[in-house]
């Protein structure tokens, strides 16, 4: 493992998030609550980070992650669009479960939400991928990352991250809530958070 930091930014706030819904793959935009907390972030990247041009920059190519990546470099400062946008970072499938809340599935379908709570790591929603699958994807991308670096994705993704690089046990990070408008900084197979 290099010695290099990834701060580690789940995107703003959209309304599915808000409903309670699962978004997945679904393209769906930050809201006005979301726009602020992408813009609160870049000062929590600041003071970690101290010079934040050197930074490499990263995001899912989905609206919601772009859009904080926009803001919150907007607000440092920088090209708001000068980052890449690595598809590997998108959020997990979660297949013909997308668009649904939790309670909406336990009533339509309580046999495999009983079998998603029995083995969520490894379970794959119809149509969907397991955070195992998802693991793969974003390993891939990681490794890609040559030095420290911004990181904006979703809160399956930061979970496997989380995973992965900290040392998380999978069966606490699938179900660890992932705050929006703050920062895990990921350094030396550890994490913290970090807040505005």
């Amino acid at each position: 493992m290099s010695k290099r930091r990834i701060f580690l930014v789940r995107h703003g706030e959209t309304d599915w998030n808000l409903a309670g819904r699962l978004q997945g793959g679904h393209d769906i935009p930050l809201n006005d609550l979301g726009r602020e907390q992408a813009a609160g972030l870049a000062r929590v990247i600041e003071r970690l980070a101290g010079n934040v041009a050197p930074l490499d920059y990263i995001a899912s190519p989905l609206s919601r992650t772009a859009q904080t990546m926009a803001i919150l470099r907007a607000e440092l400062g920088l090209s708001p669009d000068d980052f890449r946008r690595d598809p590997r970072l998108k959020e997990i499938s979660f297949g013909r479960w997308e668009g649904h809340t939790w309670t909406e599935l336990r009533r339509r379908d309580p046999q495999s939400v009983a079998d998603h709570r029995a083995d969520p790591w490894r379970y794959r929603p119809p149509g969907g991928e397991s955070y195992s699958d998802l693991s793969v994807r974003v390993l891939a991308a990681i490794a890609d990352i040559a030095r420290d670096a911004v990181v904006v994705t979703h809160g399956g993704v930061v979970r496997a991250m989380l995973h992965a690089l900290a040392g998380m046990p999978a069966q606490e990070a699938v179900f660890l809530p992932v705050r929006q408008g703050a920062v895990y900084l990921i350094e030396d197979g550890a994490f913290e958070l970090a807040v505005a």
